[in-house]
């Protein structure tokens, strides 16, 4: 198959959804497929000096007019990121129906944006604030709409959790029967590694990892606080913040500020790596928490899972259908502090339990490969492309 993927993103593996798509894009290409990417990169150097969110903007009409000028014919497979294809769904419509077959469209969710819409509301309620200006213009307004019309006019429709299947069939009107949910993968320096040794001494030192950004949408005005008393109460207790870099935390020193004085050398703040340099980070850590309100999937979750981390997470949308409660790890409700310190204090305490966990968190997460979750999409697609050709072929009949 030719199989062009969008995403309205810059491309680079230590981004999230962009480095997911690049993933299944090098392991498409790996198992005998052709593979094309159109990206916030793609648009002309004049409109790369605009700010991130009017290129994202206008990203949708740059590439409904790569694909118009010819070369749509050239896929077999049209993969885009939600609200990228709802211009271009809206013209091949037309030239559809002049050559009775087009590419198979597929949209493809990373985290829907409706999701996260609901739950920026829901915080911005609790701060007693109002979204700008900008925020209620795009995000919360006409990228909804794009996102909509671009699920509506896809002939499959990928999501990462049952969460986003249920959403978008009860409350955007879609067909479920157009919905697929799929997985993400992670790379193969992940798989399969040493599992390191249970805490066996009651002093030993117990390391916590908190992984992304440190932003309000991953749970951190949560956390801290339940971080802040633990790290005072047990004095053997270390925590480290990975990757934290974000617009509202762009160097160590905002992370740092949060703790107290006492506590903040037992605190280790990276704020970016490269992505094959997490394995090595995670070393010595022995708990991975993620607090987050809202995930499309997460692949830090199973990362850390996949180097012998339990993980203590929230039941959000994306970690509830990757973590099962006291089996292979804790889950315990969004925005609760209180939650997060008792379920860590479990484990703080608990190193039985605490082993049992991590081991099979380890097992869980050897089924998240690239090459499955690439194998399932492509499973998919041929599906859907033999979907479209018999019902062009009997359309053709019909005509006769």
């Amino acid at each position: 198959m030719n199989i062009l993927l969008t995403i309205h993103e810059t491309m680079g593996l230590n981004s999230g959804a962009a480095g997911s798509t690049l993933r299944l894009g090098e392991t498409y290409q790996q198992l005998g497929h052709e593979v094309s990417y159109f990206s916030i990169d793609n648009l002309p150097k004049a409109f790369q000096k605009l700010p991130f969110y009017l290129r994202k903007l206008v990203f949708p009409e740059f590439l409904a007019a790569y694909l118009v000028n010819r070369r749509a014919r050239s896929f077999d497979v049209i993969d885009a990121s939600t609200g990228d294809a709802w211009l271009w769904a809206a013209i091949s419509s037309t030239l559809s129906r002049m050559r009775k077959i087009s590419p198979l469209l597929v949209t493809r969710s990373h985290g829907l944006e409706h999701i996260y819409h609901h739950q920026y509301l829901a915080e911005a309620q609790r701060a007693i604030h109002q979204p700008s200006w900008r925020y209620r213009f795009y995000r919360g307004g006409l990228q909804l709409w794009e996102v909509a019309r671009s699920l509506k006019a896809a002939d499959q429709i990928f999501v990462l959790n049952q969460h986003e299947k249920d959403y978008i069939s009860q409350h955007l009107s879609v067909p479920a029967a157009n919905i697929y949910r799929v997985k993400n993968g992670m790379p193969s320096q992940f798989m399969q590694r040493p599992f390191e040794p249970a805490l066996t001494l009651p002093n030993e030192p117990l390391r916590i990892a908190q992984v992304g950004a440190y932003d309000p949408r991953k749970g951190v005005q949560y956390s801290v606080p339940a971080l802040n008393r633990l790290l005072v109460r047990y004095p053997y207790l270390e925590v480290s913040f990975l990757g934290t870099a974000c617009s509202l935390c762009p160097d160590a020193e905002r992370v740092y500020a949060d703790f107290d004085p006492a506590v903040r050398d037992r605190v280790t703040v990276i704020p970016h790596y490269s992505h094959e340099q997490l394995p090595e980070l995670l070393k010595g850590h022995h708990i991975k928490l993620f607090p987050t309100l809202c995930e499309g999937f997460s692949k830090a979750l199973i990362e850390g899972m996949a180097c012998g981390l339990a993980p203590v997470t929230t039941y959000s949308p994306g970690p509830a259908d990757v973590v099962r409660h006291g089996l292979d790890g804790l889950m315990m409700p969004v925005r609760d502090e209180e939650a997060i310190e008792r379920a860590l204090t479990e484990l703080i305490c608990d190193r039985t339990l605490l082993h049992e966990l991590r081991q099979n968190a380890y097992a869980t997460a050897q089924q998240y490969s690239w090459e499955s979750a690439a194998r399932q999409r492509l499973s998919l697609y041929a599906e859907g492309l033999n979907n479209k050709s018999m019902k062009a072929t009997r359309l053709s009949v019909s005509h006769l």
